[in-house]
């Protein structure tokens, strides 16, 4: 018999803290909207799943292995079985390495932060009621989300390409607008939305924490619908964001820029929602499954033989000598060359995979192209498949082979090599087959 269970926690900061997302120091001066931990469990009666989604910018994968490590001793769901989700938002922060300049450091939250995620499993699973499960998706009732790499009219490739450059001509890639809904109807309990949208949680910027568009797609779907929680988690998105480069620029965003184009974006998501609540596909299969792999890829070294070049580059940005501040590719490239003197050879990805019934929860722990997304569910065989970035740990962008020739942000801060699209679809494929 199917269960399922749903629970949430203010996990919002002191005020002070570092935030995560830029190439610059940012310390939280307000709340615009509260960060939440969101979790949902299911099971059969004998084995159980759980999703916990964090509105932070992300989780190193060592501080995920502690947490979920805490959880399956809390509440004896394995550690195979756990997904922690960091959903990415740039208003938040980033639970990871003292030595980072954007990483959290304070010790307090950080022991709230694990305790928290801990009783919010606890309540999750407590919540657990008999349910139905039933999915849909659909493309958004308006195009939100594209594909951030531009070929350029004299035909270089840029990430958010600057107005000072060339024009930008065509997107590299296809981006990906599916809204993706997995509904659990509960008898007696509202019941349970799990929402997945790929675009970076990147609209706002500033000073004030927020959980950006996806706050907005939770508050708007629970609105929408009394009798439902919503849990919303971001799909795989390294290349896409909010801001459409192929319009002028007074044209790019329909309902105003910042924290007002986040709701635009959230009621979008959630009228789309609407729209699929009772147009959904039954599922019947209650078989709980789960399982980590870690890919070890090469790291890539390229441009290490300029480090004492990109040293004094970097130190003259951080000293504020460039009139202009450098684009973000540029400082991209500078930051990852300065870390290699320090980065391991081979490098760990998580792969996660849950599985209920013929439904596919894929998490991998970084930031991979859309395009994986459309690769895992060519490859499930016949599975409905939810991705999720930033699962179970944070690696960086995860860009797709071709993008490493072609340049761009993304493949200039990857610490990754070609190899690493074929490594990490084969393991997904190779959990998807056991269930």
């Amino acid at each position: 018999m199917l269960k399922a269970g749903f629970a949430r926690l203010d996990i919002t900061p002191p005020l002070g803290n570092l935030m995560s997302g830029y190439f610059y120091e940012r310390r939280a001066e307000d709340v615009l909207d509260p960060l939440q931990l969101n979790a949902l469990a299911f099971g059969n009666g004998t084995d159980t799943a759980l999703i916990l989604a964090f509105d932070v910018a992300g989780i190193m994968t060592g501080y995920a292995d502690e947490i979920r490590a805490l959880i399956a001793e809390k509440t004896g769901v394995p550690c195979a079985h756990i997904m922690l989700c960091a959903l990415h938002q740039h208003t938040s922060v980033c639970i990871g390495e003292k030595g980072r300049f954007d990483s959290i450091r304070d010790p307090g939250y950080l022991r709230l932060f694990y305790r928290k995620a801990v009783d919010a499993a606890q309540m999750a699973l407590a919540d657990m009621s008999e349910a139905s499960v039933h999915t849909a998706e659909r493309p958004a009732t308006k195009e939100i989300a594209f594909v951030r790499r531009y070929r350029l009219e004299d035909g270089s490739i840029a990430t958010n390409p600057s107005s000072r450059g060339p024009k930008p001509v065509r997107r590299c890639d296809e981006s990906d607008n599916t809204v993706r809904l997995l509904r659990f109807k509960r008898e007696g309990k509202k019941d349970i939305a799990y929402v997945n949208f790929s675009t970076h949680p990147d609209v706002i910027s500033g000073y004030k924490f927020s959980a950006d568009w996806l706050g907005f797609t939770r508050r708007f779907v629970e609105a929408d619908h009394a009798d439902a929680h919503c849990i919303c988690v971001t799909g795989f998105q390294g290349d896409s964001n909010h801001i459409d480069f192929l319009k002028p620029k007074e044209d790019r965003f329909p309902q105003g820029a910042g924290y007002a184009h986040s709701a635009y974006m959230g009621r979008v998501i959630a009228d789309t929602v609407g729209l699929m609540w009772d147009d959904t596909t039954g599922h019947t299969g209650d078989a709980v499954y789960g399982e980590v792999q870690v890919v070890y890829t090469k790291t890539n070294t390229e441009g290490e033989e300029s480090y004492a070049e990109q040293k004094a580059f970097y130190e003259d940005y951080r000293a504020g000598k460039f009139e202009r501040p450098p684009h973000i590719t540029r400082l991209a490239y500078a930051e990852r060359v300065l870390r290699l003197r320090t980065e391991p050879i081979w490098r760990p990805v998580p792969i996660t995979v849950l599985g209920l019934g013929d439904i596919a929860f894929v998490g991998v722990g970084g930031e991979p192209f859309t395009y994986y997304t459309r690769a895992i569910s060519a490859a499930a065989s016949g599975k409905t498949v939810f991705c999720s970035s930033n699962s179970n740990g944070y690696v960086g962008y995860l860009p797709h082979a071709r993008a490493f020739s072609e340049g761009g942000y993304e493949s200039s801060s990857s610490f990754f090599t070609p190899e690493v699209e074929g490594q990490c679809i084969a393991a997904a494929k190779q959990m998807m087959e056991k269930f």
